[in-house]
């Protein structure tokens, strides 16, 4: 299949082009969203991101807190916590990354996918930035979903290696989201939450493992929940080698670890967004070839 035949109706954002400064040698990967954008060019549109606005960040935050982010009134202890140094630029950054994930959810309930090539936020609780995440998109467009009626149950499937502890918190006492997490048992976060449905694994897991679970026990349980909408944050530290991550599974695994979440949503009727969340392997290309074959295995499954 030619790339013009895999255009179809979807398109895919990105925050690629809002950038912000590091220090030499800073953990984050900056590189895979220009990385992924390219990989991409051609096959589908890569538009850039919209700004989440803050109302809607308000969904799911504190107020006064984002407040202070805004203005740059935190202190040492809730920057090292959220692992970037404050500027106006990041705090600009995370709004792009999650208005990104709003809009491919506008683009889910229209055509059946959106996709985010960034997003995945899952360790911003109500009132604490962590793991470079900021704003929790997640619980963002779970909130806009129900409280606007653009759905009525909403799943979110957390593959990352880690817990996505703080969807896990904001979402706990909401009946109408169902929140599944398969991640390093002894991984970061430390303390984990409590997720409708948590699967931690030990290290090192294979393919086989993990396809295991993911076939007996995740897919089942967000059958038995039947979603009008599914949120998929589909992590790539899962593979061998990520600096953070302490999975073993291949690139192939990881690919049909999305074909099978994907061809799921398809058979079920699903609207389903993709959002990229973690990746650090010391691999930068295959970083980049893993994130960007979420939209790859997308565009054979779902068109």
């Amino acid at each position: 299949m030619t790339a013009a035949d895999h255009t179809g109706p979807y398109r895919a954002w990105t925050p690629a082009a809002y950038t912000f400064p590091l220090p030499d040698g800073h953990r984050f990967p900056a590189y895979k969203y220009a990385g992924v954008r390219d990989r991409l060019s051609g096959l589908l549109p890569v538009l850039d991101t919209p700004n989440l606005s803050w109302a809607d960040a308000a969904r799911a935050h504190d107020p006064l807190w984002l407040r202070r982010w805004r203005k740059g009134e935190i202190d040492r202890h809730e920057e090292r916590a959220f692992g970037l140094p404050w500027s106006p630029e990041v705090v600009e950054r995370a709004r792009r990354a999650a208005g990104g994930s709003l809009a491919a959810l506008h683009d889910a309930l229209t055509v059946g996918w959106g996709i985010n090539l960034a997003g995945g936020t899952h360790h911003a609780f109500r009132d604490r930035a962590e793991g470079f995440c900021l704003v929790n998109d997640a619980a963002i467009l779970t909130r806009v979903a129900l409280d606007e009626g653009l759905a009525h149950r909403v799943a979110i499937l957390d593959l990352d290696v880690h817990q996505g502890n703080g969807t896990a918190a904001l979402l706990e006492h909401e009946a109408r989201a169902f929140t599944l997490s398969i991640h390093g048992e002894r991984n970061y976060p430390f303390r984990k939450e409590r997720s409708s449905l948590d699967l931690g694994l030990g290290d090192g897991v294979t393919d086989q493992q993990y396809l295991h679970v993911l076939h007996t026990q995740a897919l089942p349980a967000l059958d038995a929940f039947r979603p009008d909408v599914l949120l998929y944050l589909a992590g790539v530290d899962v593979l061998a080698g990520d600096r953070f991550g302490r999975f073993a599974l291949t690139l192939d695994g990881v690919r049909e670890r999305n074909r099978a979440v994907l061809s799921w949503a398809r058979g079920a009727g699903i609207p389903v967004v993709t959002m990229m969340a973690g990746g650090y392997n010391r691999d930068h290309a295959l970083t980049v070839e893993a994130h960007a074959s979420v939209v790859l295995d997308g565009l054979d499954v779902l068109t």
